[in-house]
Protein backbone atom coordinates (compact mmCIF):
# COMPACT_ATOMS: atom_id res chain seq x y z
CA UNK A 1 0.00 0.00 0.00
CA UNK A 2 1.40 3.39 -1.03
CA UNK A 3 0.77 6.58 0.85
CA UNK A 4 -0.87 9.36 -1.21
CA UNK A 5 1.30 12.02 -2.73
CA UNK A 6 2.11 14.93 -0.41
CA UNK A 7 -0.48 17.64 0.09
CA UNK A 8 0.54 21.16 -0.88
CA UNK A 9 0.12 23.41 2.13
CA UNK A 10 0.67 27.06 2.95
CA UNK A 11 2.46 27.91 6.16
CA UNK A 12 -0.40 30.16 7.24
CA UNK A 13 -2.00 29.18 10.53
CA UNK A 14 -0.39 25.72 10.78
CA UNK A 15 -0.06 24.73 14.41
CA UNK A 16 2.61 22.36 15.63
CA UNK A 17 2.40 20.80 19.07
CA UNK A 18 5.37 19.51 21.04
CA UNK A 19 4.25 18.14 24.38
CA UNK A 20 2.44 21.08 25.94
CA UNK A 21 4.19 23.61 23.71
CA UNK A 22 2.56 24.94 20.57
CA UNK A 23 4.33 26.82 17.81
CA UNK A 24 2.69 28.70 14.98
CA UNK A 25 4.24 28.75 11.55
CA UNK A 26 4.10 32.27 10.16
CA UNK A 27 3.02 32.13 6.54
CA UNK A 28 3.27 34.20 3.44
CA UNK A 29 0.56 36.10 1.70
CA UNK A 30 -0.75 34.91 -1.62
CA UNK A 31 1.78 37.16 -3.35
CA UNK A 32 4.29 34.34 -3.04
CA UNK A 33 6.96 35.91 -0.82
CA UNK A 34 8.83 33.08 0.88
CA UNK A 35 8.21 32.55 4.59
CA UNK A 36 10.66 32.31 7.40
CA UNK A 37 11.32 28.84 8.74
CA UNK A 38 9.02 27.51 11.41
CA UNK A 39 9.65 28.62 14.96
CA UNK A 40 11.03 25.61 16.76
CA UNK A 41 9.81 23.81 19.83
CA UNK A 42 12.41 22.70 22.30
CA UNK A 43 14.60 19.91 20.97
CA UNK A 44 15.28 16.72 22.86
CA UNK A 45 18.02 17.49 25.40
CA UNK A 46 20.18 14.59 24.25
CA UNK A 47 20.17 15.91 20.70
CA UNK A 48 21.35 19.40 21.54
CA UNK A 49 23.27 19.08 24.78
CA UNK A 50 26.60 20.00 23.21
CA UNK A 51 25.16 23.11 21.59
CA UNK A 52 23.34 24.15 24.75
CA UNK A 53 26.51 23.72 26.79
CA UNK A 54 28.44 26.06 24.51
CA UNK A 55 29.04 29.37 26.25
CA UNK A 56 29.06 32.56 24.19
CA UNK A 57 32.32 34.43 23.99
CA UNK A 58 32.75 38.15 23.42
CA UNK A 59 32.49 38.92 19.74
CA UNK A 60 35.29 40.77 18.01
CA UNK A 61 34.53 44.06 16.37
CA UNK A 62 32.30 43.17 13.46
CA UNK A 63 31.36 45.26 10.44
CA UNK A 64 28.33 47.48 11.17
CA UNK A 65 26.34 45.91 8.33
CA UNK A 66 26.49 42.32 9.63
CA UNK A 67 23.01 40.80 9.30
CA UNK A 68 23.20 37.93 11.78
CA UNK A 69 23.31 37.55 15.54
CA UNK A 70 26.41 36.39 17.41
CA UNK A 71 24.47 35.82 20.63
CA UNK A 72 24.91 32.33 22.06
CA UNK A 73 27.74 31.37 19.71
CA UNK A 74 31.25 30.38 20.77
CA UNK A 75 32.38 30.77 17.15
CA UNK A 76 35.67 32.55 16.55
CA UNK A 77 34.36 35.30 14.28
CA UNK A 78 37.84 36.75 13.83
CA UNK A 79 38.55 33.89 11.44
CA UNK A 80 36.59 33.86 8.20
CA UNK A 81 37.25 33.26 4.50
CA UNK A 82 34.29 35.27 3.19
CA UNK A 83 33.08 38.79 3.99
CA UNK A 84 30.80 38.53 7.02
CA UNK A 85 28.33 40.93 5.42
CA UNK A 86 27.55 38.22 2.85
CA UNK A 87 25.91 36.20 5.63
CA UNK A 88 22.34 36.92 6.69
CA UNK A 89 19.81 35.45 9.07
CA UNK A 90 17.29 33.13 7.47
CA UNK A 91 14.79 33.71 10.30
CA UNK A 92 15.28 31.00 12.92
CA UNK A 93 18.20 31.04 15.30
CA UNK A 94 20.77 28.40 16.07
CA UNK A 95 19.09 24.95 16.01
CA UNK A 96 15.76 26.68 15.35
CA UNK A 97 15.52 24.11 12.58
CA UNK A 98 16.53 20.91 14.39
CA UNK A 99 18.88 18.44 12.78
CA UNK A 100 18.04 14.76 13.19
CA UNK A 101 20.81 13.36 15.35
CA UNK A 102 19.34 9.99 16.28
CA UNK A 103 17.68 8.85 13.04
CA UNK A 104 15.39 5.85 13.02
CA UNK A 105 14.79 3.74 9.91
CA UNK A 106 12.25 1.36 8.44
CA UNK A 107 12.91 -1.46 6.04
CA UNK A 108 11.94 -0.52 2.51
CA UNK A 109 8.94 -2.87 2.54
CA UNK A 110 7.54 -1.13 5.63
CA UNK A 111 7.93 2.41 4.30
CA UNK A 112 4.73 3.55 2.63
CA UNK A 113 5.35 6.27 0.08
CA UNK A 114 3.96 7.06 -3.32
CA UNK A 115 6.12 5.68 -6.12
CA UNK A 116 6.96 9.21 -7.26
CA UNK A 117 7.98 10.49 -3.82
CA UNK A 118 11.43 12.16 -3.99
CA UNK A 119 14.07 10.67 -1.72
CA UNK A 120 17.78 11.36 -1.30
CA UNK A 121 19.65 8.09 -1.82
CA UNK A 122 23.10 7.50 -0.35
CA UNK A 123 25.07 4.24 -0.55
CA UNK A 124 28.30 3.61 1.34
CA UNK A 125 30.17 0.30 1.46
CA UNK A 126 27.15 -1.61 0.18
CA UNK A 127 24.64 -0.12 2.64
CA UNK A 128 21.95 2.07 1.07
CA UNK A 129 19.51 4.42 2.75
CA UNK A 130 16.79 6.74 1.50
CA UNK A 131 16.03 10.07 3.17
CA UNK A 132 12.58 11.33 2.09
CA UNK A 133 12.65 15.00 1.22
CA UNK A 134 9.30 15.46 2.93
CA UNK A 135 11.26 14.88 6.17
CA UNK A 136 14.50 16.61 5.19
CA UNK A 137 12.65 19.76 4.18
CA UNK A 138 11.75 20.30 7.86
CA UNK A 139 15.18 19.39 9.33
CA UNK A 140 17.77 20.02 6.59
CA UNK A 141 20.47 17.89 8.26
CA UNK A 142 20.64 14.23 9.32
CA UNK A 143 23.70 13.02 11.24
CA UNK A 144 24.00 9.32 10.55
CA UNK A 145 26.37 6.38 10.04
CA UNK A 146 26.26 4.48 6.78
CA UNK A 147 28.37 1.48 5.87
CA UNK A 148 30.48 2.17 8.94
CA UNK A 149 31.14 5.76 7.84
CA UNK A 150 29.85 8.76 9.83
CA UNK A 151 27.89 10.86 7.33
CA UNK A 152 25.83 14.02 7.24
CA UNK A 153 22.96 14.14 4.73
CA UNK A 154 21.85 17.68 3.98
CA UNK A 155 19.09 19.38 2.02
CA UNK A 156 18.72 23.11 1.46
CA UNK A 157 15.13 23.79 0.36
CA UNK A 158 15.90 27.30 -0.90
CA UNK A 159 18.56 25.96 -3.30
CA UNK A 160 17.08 22.49 -3.95
CA UNK A 161 20.49 21.16 -2.96
CA UNK A 162 20.94 17.66 -1.51
CA UNK A 163 24.53 16.82 -0.54
CA UNK A 164 26.02 14.08 1.65
CA UNK A 165 29.35 14.44 3.43
CA UNK A 166 31.77 12.24 5.32
CA UNK A 167 31.76 14.00 8.68
CA UNK A 168 35.23 12.80 9.64
CA UNK A 169 38.00 15.36 9.40
CA UNK A 170 41.58 15.03 10.66
CA UNK A 171 40.64 12.10 12.88
CA UNK A 172 37.62 13.80 14.47
CA UNK A 173 33.96 12.95 13.85
CA UNK A 174 31.91 16.13 13.69
CA UNK A 175 28.19 16.59 14.32
CA UNK A 176 26.37 19.23 12.33
CA UNK A 177 23.42 21.48 13.04
CA UNK A 178 21.52 24.25 11.28
CA UNK A 179 22.91 27.70 12.08
CA UNK A 180 19.78 29.55 10.93
CA UNK A 181 21.95 31.68 8.64
CA UNK A 182 22.31 31.80 4.88
CA UNK A 183 24.86 32.93 2.36
CA UNK A 184 23.59 33.47 -1.17
CA UNK A 185 20.37 31.77 0.00
CA UNK A 186 22.29 28.57 0.78
CA UNK A 187 22.22 26.75 4.12
CA UNK A 188 25.05 27.48 6.54
CA UNK A 189 25.70 24.48 8.76
CA UNK A 190 27.75 24.51 11.94
CA UNK A 191 29.71 21.80 13.70
CA UNK A 192 28.95 21.31 17.37
CA UNK A 193 32.58 20.65 18.32
CA UNK A 194 34.05 24.06 17.36
CA UNK A 195 30.91 25.89 16.18
CA UNK A 196 32.62 26.79 12.95
CA UNK A 197 30.19 27.68 10.15
CA UNK A 198 30.14 25.65 6.93
CA UNK A 199 28.76 26.46 3.49
CA UNK A 200 26.55 23.54 2.50
CA UNK A 201 26.91 23.86 -1.26
CA UNK A 202 30.72 23.72 -1.12
CA UNK A 203 31.28 21.72 2.06
CA UNK A 204 33.82 24.32 3.20
CA UNK A 205 34.19 26.00 6.60
CA UNK A 206 33.85 29.76 6.07
CA UNK A 207 33.79 31.14 9.63
CA UNK A 208 35.45 30.01 12.84
CA UNK A 209 38.32 27.84 14.00
CA UNK A 210 38.10 25.41 11.07
CA UNK A 211 37.92 28.09 8.36
CA UNK A 212 39.33 26.72 5.10
CA UNK A 213 38.75 23.06 5.95
CA UNK A 214 36.68 21.06 3.48
CA UNK A 215 34.48 18.00 3.97
CA UNK A 216 34.60 15.06 1.58
CA UNK A 217 31.43 14.76 -0.50
CA UNK A 218 29.68 11.41 -0.95
CA UNK A 219 27.49 10.68 -4.00
CA UNK A 220 23.84 11.45 -3.27
CA UNK A 221 20.95 11.37 -5.73
CA UNK A 222 17.37 12.63 -5.61
CA UNK A 223 15.29 9.83 -7.15
CA UNK A 224 11.85 8.30 -6.76
CA UNK A 225 10.94 6.02 -3.89
CA UNK A 226 10.02 3.39 -6.49
CA UNK A 227 13.53 3.43 -7.97
CA UNK A 228 15.10 3.14 -4.54
CA UNK A 229 12.76 0.31 -3.60
CA UNK A 230 13.46 -1.70 -6.76
CA UNK A 231 17.21 -1.07 -6.75
CA UNK A 232 17.76 -1.66 -3.03
CA UNK A 233 15.11 -4.12 -1.80
CA UNK A 234 17.07 -4.47 1.46
CA UNK A 235 17.55 -0.74 1.85
CA UNK A 236 16.44 1.39 4.78
CA UNK A 237 14.22 4.47 4.76
CA UNK A 238 14.40 7.32 7.26
CA UNK A 239 11.45 7.14 9.63
CA UNK A 240 9.14 10.04 10.32
CA UNK A 241 9.44 9.08 14.01
CA UNK A 242 11.99 11.84 14.53
CA UNK A 243 11.02 13.00 18.00
CA UNK A 244 9.59 16.23 16.60
CA UNK A 245 6.04 17.20 15.70
CA UNK A 246 6.02 18.20 12.03
CA UNK A 247 3.38 17.92 9.31
CA UNK A 248 5.52 15.60 7.20
CA UNK A 249 3.94 15.17 3.80
CA UNK A 250 2.83 18.79 3.63
CA UNK A 251 4.74 21.33 1.61
CA UNK A 252 5.95 24.45 3.44
CA UNK A 253 7.24 26.00 0.17
CA UNK A 254 4.30 25.69 -2.27
CA UNK A 255 5.24 26.71 -5.78
CA UNK A 256 8.75 27.81 -4.86
CA UNK A 257 10.26 26.09 -7.91
CA UNK A 258 8.11 28.00 -10.40
CA UNK A 259 10.53 28.79 -13.22
CA UNK A 260 9.41 32.43 -13.36
CA UNK A 261 9.79 33.29 -9.70
CA UNK A 262 12.77 34.82 -7.91
CA UNK A 263 14.84 33.04 -5.27
CA UNK A 264 14.32 33.88 -1.62
CA UNK A 265 16.94 35.90 0.32
CA UNK A 266 19.21 36.10 -2.73
CA UNK A 267 20.47 39.56 -3.51
CA UNK A 268 23.15 38.91 -6.13
CA UNK A 269 22.77 39.26 -9.90
CA UNK A 270 21.55 36.02 -11.49
CA UNK A 271 23.74 34.46 -14.18
CA UNK A 272 21.54 35.09 -17.21
CA UNK A 273 22.54 32.00 -19.13
CA UNK A 274 19.64 30.13 -17.51
CA UNK A 275 16.55 31.11 -15.51
CA UNK A 276 17.32 31.45 -11.81
CA UNK A 277 15.08 28.52 -10.84
CA UNK A 278 16.15 26.14 -13.61
CA UNK A 279 17.25 22.83 -12.12
CA UNK A 280 20.74 21.75 -13.10
CA UNK A 281 22.89 18.71 -12.46
CA UNK A 282 26.44 19.83 -11.76
CA UNK A 283 29.76 18.01 -11.94
CA UNK A 284 33.18 19.27 -10.82
CA UNK A 285 36.25 17.29 -11.90
CA UNK A 286 39.90 18.24 -12.17
CA UNK A 287 39.25 21.96 -12.00
CA UNK A 288 36.35 22.05 -14.46
CA UNK A 289 32.71 22.69 -13.53
CA UNK A 290 29.85 21.70 -15.80
CA UNK A 291 26.07 22.07 -15.50
CA UNK A 292 23.39 20.06 -17.29
CA UNK A 293 19.96 21.75 -17.35
CA UNK A 294 17.05 19.49 -16.51
CA UNK A 295 15.11 20.70 -19.54
CA UNK A 296 17.94 19.43 -21.78
CA UNK A 297 18.26 16.18 -19.87
CA UNK A 298 14.50 15.55 -20.01
CA UNK A 299 14.65 15.80 -23.78
CA UNK A 300 17.81 13.78 -24.39
CA UNK A 301 17.55 11.27 -21.48
CA UNK A 302 21.25 10.37 -21.93
CA UNK A 303 24.15 12.81 -22.20
CA UNK A 304 27.69 11.56 -22.77
CA UNK A 305 30.32 14.18 -22.02
CA UNK A 306 33.78 14.80 -20.59
CA UNK A 307 34.51 16.95 -17.52
CA UNK A 308 38.06 17.72 -16.51
CA UNK A 309 39.26 15.22 -19.09
CA UNK A 310 37.22 12.35 -17.59
CA UNK A 311 34.31 10.73 -19.45
CA UNK A 312 30.93 10.83 -17.76
CA UNK A 313 27.39 9.84 -18.62
CA UNK A 314 24.29 11.56 -17.27
CA UNK A 315 20.98 9.66 -17.12
CA UNK A 316 17.56 11.27 -16.77
CA UNK A 317 14.28 9.46 -16.19
CA UNK A 318 10.78 10.79 -15.46
CA UNK A 319 8.66 9.75 -12.51
CA UNK A 320 9.80 11.95 -9.60
CA UNK A 321 7.63 14.65 -8.04
CA UNK A 322 9.01 18.07 -7.24
CA UNK A 323 9.33 18.64 -3.47
CA UNK A 324 7.54 21.95 -4.03
CA UNK A 325 4.67 21.08 -6.38
CA UNK A 326 2.78 18.16 -7.90
CA UNK A 327 4.98 18.29 -10.99
CA UNK A 328 6.98 15.44 -12.50
CA UNK A 329 10.52 16.83 -12.68
CA UNK A 330 12.29 13.51 -13.21
CA UNK A 331 15.57 12.40 -11.71
CA UNK A 332 19.18 12.46 -12.86
CA UNK A 333 22.32 10.49 -12.08
CA UNK A 334 25.95 10.90 -13.11
CA UNK A 335 28.29 7.96 -13.64
CA UNK A 336 31.63 6.84 -14.99
CA UNK A 337 30.74 4.89 -18.15
CA UNK A 338 33.58 2.37 -17.74
CA UNK A 339 32.61 -1.05 -16.43
CA UNK A 340 35.08 -3.92 -15.98
CA UNK A 341 37.58 -2.17 -18.23
CA UNK A 342 35.09 -1.46 -21.03
CA UNK A 343 33.78 2.02 -21.77
CA UNK A 344 30.11 1.65 -22.55
CA UNK A 345 28.04 3.79 -24.89
CA UNK A 346 24.39 4.46 -24.15
CA UNK A 347 21.24 5.27 -26.06
CA UNK A 348 17.53 5.69 -25.47
CA UNK A 349 15.11 3.20 -27.00
CA UNK A 350 11.82 4.26 -28.52
CA UNK A 351 10.05 3.23 -25.30
CA UNK A 352 12.24 5.61 -23.28
CA UNK A 353 14.43 2.95 -21.66
CA UNK A 354 18.17 3.51 -21.41
CA UNK A 355 20.40 0.75 -22.78
CA UNK A 356 24.08 0.33 -23.52
CA UNK A 357 24.86 -0.27 -27.17
CA UNK A 358 27.37 -3.05 -26.44
CA UNK A 359 25.03 -5.53 -24.70
CA UNK A 360 21.57 -3.89 -24.92
CA UNK A 361 21.30 -4.16 -21.14
CA UNK A 362 18.78 -1.77 -19.59
CA UNK A 363 19.88 0.76 -16.95
CA UNK A 364 18.03 2.84 -14.38
CA UNK A 365 18.70 6.33 -13.05
CA UNK A 366 20.74 4.94 -10.16
CA UNK A 367 23.23 3.42 -12.60
CA UNK A 368 22.10 -0.15 -12.03
CA UNK A 369 21.60 -2.61 -14.91
CA UNK A 370 18.07 -3.93 -14.39
CA UNK A 371 17.73 -6.24 -17.40
CA UNK A 372 19.93 -7.91 -20.00
CA UNK A 373 23.35 -9.57 -19.89
CA UNK A 374 24.71 -7.02 -17.40
CA UNK A 375 21.76 -7.23 -15.00
CA UNK A 376 22.86 -6.43 -11.46
CA UNK A 377 26.00 -4.55 -12.51
CA UNK A 378 26.53 -1.09 -11.08
CA UNK A 379 28.18 1.92 -12.68
CA UNK A 380 30.43 3.99 -10.43
CA UNK A 381 28.61 7.08 -9.19
CA UNK A 382 30.29 10.44 -9.64
CA UNK A 383 29.70 13.11 -7.03
CA UNK A 384 27.25 15.59 -8.48
CA UNK A 385 24.80 18.23 -7.36
CA UNK A 386 21.15 18.90 -8.07
CA UNK A 387 20.60 22.63 -7.66
CA UNK A 388 18.61 25.61 -8.74
CA UNK A 389 20.83 27.41 -11.26
CA UNK A 390 21.10 30.67 -9.30
CA UNK A 391 22.58 28.88 -6.30
CA UNK A 392 25.26 26.98 -8.19
CA UNK A 393 26.22 29.81 -10.55
CA UNK A 394 26.96 32.31 -7.78
CA UNK A 395 29.52 29.92 -6.28
CA UNK A 396 30.86 28.58 -9.59
CA UNK A 397 30.53 31.41 -12.14
CA UNK A 398 32.94 29.77 -14.62
CA UNK A 399 30.67 26.74 -15.02
CA UNK A 400 30.24 25.43 -18.53
CA UNK A 401 26.57 24.95 -19.34
CA UNK A 402 25.87 21.93 -21.54
CA UNK A 403 23.69 22.73 -24.54
CA UNK A 404 24.61 26.39 -24.76
CA UNK A 405 26.78 27.56 -27.62
CA UNK A 406 30.19 28.56 -26.38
Amino acid sequence: MKRPTRKLMSRRNILLAAGTATAAIVAVAACGQMPEEAPEEKAEPAATSQAEAAQPTPSPDLPPNVQFSTFGWKTDFSKHSVPLDEISSGGPGKDGIPSIDFPQFNSVDKAFYADTEPVVVVEVNGEAKAYPIEILIWHEIVNDTLGGVPVTVTFCPLCNTAIAFDRRLDGIVYDFGVSGNLRYSDLIMYDRQTESWWQQITGTAIVGELTGKKLTSIPASIVSFADFQSTYPKGLVLSSETGYMRPYGSNPYPGYDNISRSPFLFFEPVDGRLPAMERVVTVSLNGEDAAYPFNVLAEQKVVEDSVGGEPIVVFHQPGVDSPFSATDIGAAGVFAPTLDGTTLKFKVNDDGTIVDTETQSQWNVLGRAIAGPLEGKQLQSIVNGNHFWFAWAVFKPETRVFGLSE
